[in-house]
């Protein structure tokens, strides 16, 4: 594909890129010299922005020669520091913004370069259309480590042949991970790589070298790093990670220990990184090679070595089927480095691998199972099948008692996933588990929380009821049985919570079932519940007539013996034949599902703060 004769040819050095024409502005004062400023320049006159009171500077650098090669960065003004722009008038400002930022360019610091071509852009937003500065902008970028952005930059038609932007393009997409991409750019550049000095084509060398070592060419490597100096440690490295990828393993493991002698830091991960991933493509990684690679990744952030560690970190895992390092690895790769080459791949076997994690005949733990969970639910699949894996993992955890971690993962569900009124039925589930859990607060603020959609009435009053049962163990019973109010079934609830909150007069007001009815259990222990609080509040002429209404129907029943012992005169049995009959009234409750939810709730103190 290349011969190293190409990289190594002496180009003629290209001649100075011809200066850009001074502007001619309002400061230009008189007529006179005005005209002959302009016969000078053959520059027509140019409209001012009424903005900033500046020329515009986009026609000009768009008549002026396209940036080639290295030597195009050199523009007429150019100073060291800020003298240039500080000394500028107004007419001559944008070139002279110009002039210090290709300036910074070419001494590699993009940092300064940026500033001065972003303030160029907005007092003359038409310099975006102009292929120099987006070129120059590109190359900016390009030293930032902002590849995308740079690449961006650097997409205009016209600057697709150009070798300059060739190069810059080239080095964008290797610092992107865009191995192929990069590689298909080194013949355009090649014009402006041998422009330059071995020193300053050096950070373009190694990235088409790291790119041909990404996409499986490392024979590549020798020819790009031909020009280079054999002492220098960040080709050594390179070259002995593509002598390895060649099968010549003893001299590369030479070439990166010569590395780590003379490298500098990053230089020497890179080289111990390498031999690290050279042992574990031919065998098992011994457990200090598996702590070092830790090391590592804790010690090294944000480019291409944590990248290759995190890499080497996931494939051991896969190999080993440890399930948290392998979602650690993942997810690291997916959220910071953005699922790398192939992130389609990646999250589909993370999901499967939490999927795989989360099933109920999975070994692990169910606590270690939850926590998995919540650490890695970011990578959980979207849609139905990531609302089936937490209601399932749910599930499990209510049935082991765990209401409160169940809570908390479909709280997540409800906040973060859930939309519009599929939060209704999951709002009244959530609040049911944090009752469970004796955190009423937290079941109210669930109900509270989601109040914003129209729901059917079955979903709202399937709301209203676990809001009452919430609101009445937070002590604020009245606004229980107000929230009842419009509830089908509102009075056998407020039933059931005043019995257990013994309050008799409330029971004694509740209307018993008509005396033909069937006495089904529920109907039973209505009329028993009645006998109770008449039977407290002494009131003997109602207990009669109950007595009189339903003792027959009661005759034949097994709860006739309570029904007898509480609905006797007064005084006429003692309280241990009342405990009695109170406790064999039957368990069914009239309040149905809601009186489970009642009993099973622990019993909260009034909290102030609850609202």
């Amino acid at each position: 594909m290349l011969a190293a004769v190409a990289l190594l040819a002496t180009a003629s050095a290209p001649s100075v890129a011809p200066t850009v024409a001074e502007p001619v502005g309002a400061d230009d004062a008189g007529d006179a010299t005005a005209d002959a400023d302009a016969a000078a320049t053959d520059v027509a006159p140019v409209p001012v922005r009424a903005k900033t009171g500046l020329p515009r500077f986009a026609p000009q650098l768009a008549n002026s020669p396209t940036i080639f090669g290295p030597n195009g960065w050199r523009v007429a003004g150019q100073v060291e520091g800020w003298a240039g722009l500080i000394a500028a008038r107004p007419a001559m400002r944008q070139a002279a913004r110009w002039a210090y930022a290709t300036r910074q360019v070419s001494l590699g610091r993009g940092a300064e370069a940026v500033g001065a071509l972003e303030v160029m852009r907005q007092d003359d937003p038409d310099l975006a259309l102009v292929p120099s500065y987006q070129l120059a902008l590109g190359a900016t970028l390009t030293l930032l480590d902002r590849p995308a952005a740079a690449m961006a930059a650097l997409a205009g038609e016209r600057l697709q042949s150009d070798p300059e932007a060739c190069a810059w393009r080239m080095r964008a997409l290797g610092q992107a991970g865009l191995g192929g991409p990069a590689l298909a750019e080194l013949r355009c550049a090649l014009p402006a790589l041998n422009a330059r000095s071995v020193k300053d084509r050096t950070p373009f060398l190694l990235a088409a070298a790291r790119s041909a070592i990404a996409v499986g060419q490392p024979g590549l490597v020798a020819q790009v790093l031909g020009a280079m100096p054999a002492a220098d440690p960040a080709a050594t490295v390179l070259r002995g990670r593509a002598t390895l990828a060649l099968g010549q393993r003893s001299q590369g493991q030479l070439l990166l220990a010569q590395a780590r002698q003379i490298g500098d830091r990053a230089q020497r991960l890179d080289a111990e990184l390498a031999l690290i991933e050279d042992r574990a493509h031919h065998g098992t990684l011994p457990p200090t090679d598996i702590a070092r690679l830790r090391q590592i990744r804790f010690v090294w952030r944000g480019d291409e070595i944590e990248m290759r560690a995190l890499q080497l970190s996931y494939a051991v895992a896969l190999r080993t089927h440890d399930v948290r390092a392998t979602l650690e690895a993942g997810a690291t790769i997916f959220r910071y480095f953005n699922g790398g080459a192939d992130r389609a791949a990646l999250t589909a076997a993370l999901q499967q691998t939490l999927t795989a994690a989360l099933a109920p005949d999975h070994a692990m733990p169910l606590d270690r199972v939850a926590g998995l969970y919540w650490e890695y639910r970011d990578l959980s699949p979207a849609g139905a099948a990531g609302d089936l894996l937490v209601v399932q993992l749910a599930d499990r955890l209510q049935s082991a008692g765990l209401y409160e971690r169940g809570a908390e993962l479909l709280d997540h569900q409800l906040r973060v996933r859930t939309r519009d009124v599929a939060q209704g039925p999951l709002s009244a589930r959530v609040a049911s588990l944090f009752i469970l859990a004796g955190a009423p607060a937290r079941a109210l603020a669930a109900i509270r929380d989601t109040e914003g959609n129209v729901y059917p009435n079955d979903m709202l009053w399937a709301r209203h009821r676990v809001e009452a049962v919430a609101l009445d163990q937070l002590g604020r019973t009245n606004e229980a049985l107000a929230v009842l109010q419009d509830v089908p079934d509102g009075e056998a609830i407020r039933g059931e919570l005043n019995w257990r909150r013994h309050d008799w007069k409330a029971l004694a007001a509740a209307t018993p079932p008509a005396p033909g009815d069937a006495l089904t259990d529920v109907a039973q222990a209505r009329i028993l519940r009645l006998a109770v609080a008449l039977a407290m509040l002494g009131r003997e002429g109602e207990l009669a007539r109950l007595r009189a209404q339903y003792g027959a129907a009661f005759a034949t029943l097994p709860t006739a013996p309570a029904f007898a012992a509480l609905t006797a005169a007064v005084g006429a049995v003692d309280p241990a034949t009342v405990s009695a009959a109170m406790a064999a009234i039957p368990s069914s409750s009239p309040a149905g599902g809601i009186a489970d939810l009642i009993d099973a709730a622990p019993q909260v103190a009034e909290t102030p703060s609850a609202s």
